[in-house]
Order: structure tokens, then C-alpha cells, then sequence
């Protein structure tokens, strides 16, 4: 009898298995067949013909504020320094200097290797906030770490969005418990690269009407709409501005442009308001690419607020930042499908515009980088 069973079992599996295989085979004729395909297959080569400004190297020294290197107590310093110098930047500011042994640890290879090329932020860790040493530790880490050569603070996109207290609640990036921690950062002047919430389309209903849609198809973990889980959008990026509403002698630099690359109205208006505020282009140089007149006024107009950043680094991915900034190239490719189906426009910035973005704004806020660097 259970030889029997077993056989069925058997049987039913095998069956399935062949019309699944049926089914994805039929449905793939019938797509080839048709002349069907996956969008992120779709990579149409142009028959424009316009100029092609292919820029390896930037035409001034830059600072790059937003970096990481995940691997830096062990990394082969000699070996990045000779790509930073193909790229022309004169120092990498890594924002994942981390704590403890780890940045003790980045900081000594730093110092050995090349010790005028690097810049670490160090980061703390918000779920610890119901500890009863909390906030005298936290001061201390900051505090000891700055007197070791760190130039800043970097706090990450999970402060408000997942970090939790010891209750299972949300941490809000405004939560009363951390307002010593940006005092002291304006107390020992270093700046706060704060990264808040998400591009607002990660809300958004994931749908053919979404224009992130391709990113959260390859990238399920980034979609924020469900309210269960996550705050609104604009919950999380109010209390970020309410912390700048509340340190006005801290400098904060907003990451991302503060998700408001999407429209430069609100960004200007931001930046109006708030006048211990920064920004930086790191990971949202798609959206300026997009809206070349209106990005162009904007980067002249806030010339001396708004800093180059990068964030993931690949050395090829930089020559589109290079090709958007200073060319008047038109109708080219991003490097990230998901980031951009559209299309790219030079900006053709000014030499003085270029200059501030890509060190003159820096070189402020950090003024013990080596200004030899800057040739």
C-alpha cells in the first residue's frame, strides 16, 4: 500500500513538473514569436547622430564626500589612490568609517598609506538608545573619534525607517534622546551626512505608472508602501528637517539632495529655509541629467551649497557624472537602467560652478585637506 502511495506521489510530481515545463516553453514561443520582451532586455542602440564627449578624468581636482569602502582597515590603499588619480580626485571621503576596532583599524592603514588622500566619518549605532550609558557613550565614541582624525558623522537611511528601541518601536530621526549628539557635532564643527528615507517613488503603488518600478522589481527590499512596516514618506523627511530646524549651528549635509532632485523648487525653497544645510549628488545625478535647463539654474544659483558625491564606487561610472557636469552632450545613456530608462543632457556647467561642486565648497567644510591636492 505505501509502495503504491509512493508511486502516485510520484506520478503527480512528474506530471507537474511536465506541464510546468510545457507552460514556460509555450509561453516563451509565444513571446519569441511575437517579438516580445522583458523591459530590461529592451536596450535600443540610437541612431542620433550628435556629439560624444567621452570624459575619463574630471577637468578640475574634486572631492568625492560620499564614498564607501567597506573594506578599508585591509584595503590596498596603493592600488585605489592610483585610480583616484586616473579620475583626478584629490580625496575620497569614506562615510563607513564605522567604530571601535573596525575604524581604529581604517585610520592606521589611512595614516601608513596615504594619509592626504582620505577623510572617514565615523557612525554609531541608534538601536543601543535605551542603554543607561547611551548617550555619554555615544558622546564619547564621537568625541574620541574626531580627536583621532575623523571629520564627520554618517548617519544612514535606517534611523527612521527601521532602527527600533529596545520596545520594538520606530526610532524617529527627530527622537529628543539624539539631540546631543547633533549638538556636539556642531560643537566640535563637523559636519552630519545624513541620509534620510528613500526616493519618494518607493512609496509609491508598484504599477506601470511607477517610474521606479524596474528598480523595485530587481530590488524588492526597497519598496516602502507598506505602512505596517514603514513610515510615510513625508513623516520621515519632516522630522529630518525638523533636526535642521533645531541645530542651526550644526552643519548637516542632506544626502541625495534630500530626495528632491525630482524637483528643484522644493529643493531651492529647502535650501532657503534652512541655511545650515548642504546637499550633495551622490546616487541622484539621473534626475539632473533629465532637466538640464532647470538643473543648470539651480547648480549656478546654489553654486556654494551643494557638493560632488558619488556613493557606490566603480571608476567607470564616474565618467557619466564628468560627461553630465561639464559637456553639452545630448541624449546619452545612464549607467543603471534601474535608476534611469531615460535618457541624459549635459549641463555644460561654468568653470565656477564646476569648481565649487567639485572642491571649492569641500575644502570649506573640511579645511584640513591638503590644498597641494588641488592643482
Amino acid at each position: 500500500m505505501i509502495w503504491i502511495t509512493l508511486k502516485n506521489l510520484i506520478k503527480t510530481v512528474l506530471f507537474i513538473l511536465i506541464i510546468t515545463s510545457l507552460v514556460y516553453f509555450s509561453i516563451s514561443y509565444i513571446q519569441t514569436k511575437n517579438n516580445v520582451m522583458d523591459i530590461e532586455n529592451y536596450s535600443p542602440i540610437s541612431t542620433l547622430n550628435v556629439n560624444e564627449t567621452l570624459l575619463k578624468r574630471s577637468k578640475y581636482p574634486f572631492i568625492d564626500v560620499h564614498n564607501h569602502q567597506f573594506d578599508m582597515p585591509i584595503k590596498n590603499l596603493d592600488n585605489l589612490v592610483s585610480e583616484m588619480d586616473s579620475l583626478n580626485m584629490a580625496f575620497m571621503v569614506n562615510l563607513s568609517g564605522f567604530r571601535g576596532l573596525y575604524l581604529e583599524k581604517s585610520l592606521k592603514n589611512i595614516k601608513e598609506s596615504a594619509p592626504t588622500r582620505f577623510g572617514l566619518f565615523v557612525n554609531i549605532d541608534f538601536e543601543k538608545i535605551d542603554e543607561p550609558n547611551f548617550k555619554a557613550t555615544t558622546l564619547k565614541i564621537i568625541s574620541d573619534a574626531v580627536n583621532d582624525g575623523v571629520i564627520g558623522l554618517k548617519v544612514y537611511k535606517s534611523l527612521g525607517l527601521t532602527d527600533k528601541d529596545s520596545s520594538g518601536n520606530r526610532i524617529s530621526v527627530n527622537d529628543p534622546r539624539l539631540d546631543p549628539i547633533w549638538n556636539l557635532c556642531g560643537e566640535l564643527n563637523i559636519p552630519v551626512l545624513i541620509h534620510t528615507g528613500e526616493p519618494k517613488a518607493f512609496w509609491f503603488d508598484k504599477n506601470k505608472y511607477n517610474e521606479r518600478w524596474l528598480e523595485l522589481r530587481q530590488k524588492p527590499g526597497r519598496y516602502r508602501g507598506d505602512s505596517s512596516k514603514y513610515p510615510s514618506f513625508e513623516t520621515v523627511m519632516s522630522e529630518q528637517h525638523d533636526i535642521f530646524r533645531k541645530n542651526p549651528e550644526t552643519i548637516f549635509i542632506n544626502a541625495h539632495m534630500g530626495w528632491m532632485a525630482n524637483d528643484l523648487d522644493a529643493l531651492s525653497d529647502h535650501l532657503d529655509k534652512y541655511k545650515n544645510v548642504m546637499t550633495e549628488i551622490g546616487a541622484v545625478l539621473a534626475e539632473l541629467g533629465r532637466q538640464p535647463k532647470k538643473a543648470r539654474s539651480f547648480l549656478i544659483k546654489y553654486k556654494n551649497r551643494i557638493l560632488f558625491g558619488k556613493d557606490s564606487y566603480n571608476v567607470s561610472e564616474y565618467y557619466t557624472y564628468f560627461r553630465v557636469l561639464e559637456t553639452g552632450d545630448e541624449y546619452f545613456d545612464y549607467y543603471r537602467k534601474r535608476h534611469a530608462h531615460w535618457k541624459m543632457y549635459g549641463l555644460n556647467l561654468p568653470d565656477s560652478v564646476l569648481k565649487s561642486l567639485y572642491y571649492e565648497n569641500a575644502l570649506k567644510l573640511f579645511p584640513n585637506i591638503d590644498k597641494n591636492l588641488i592643482k
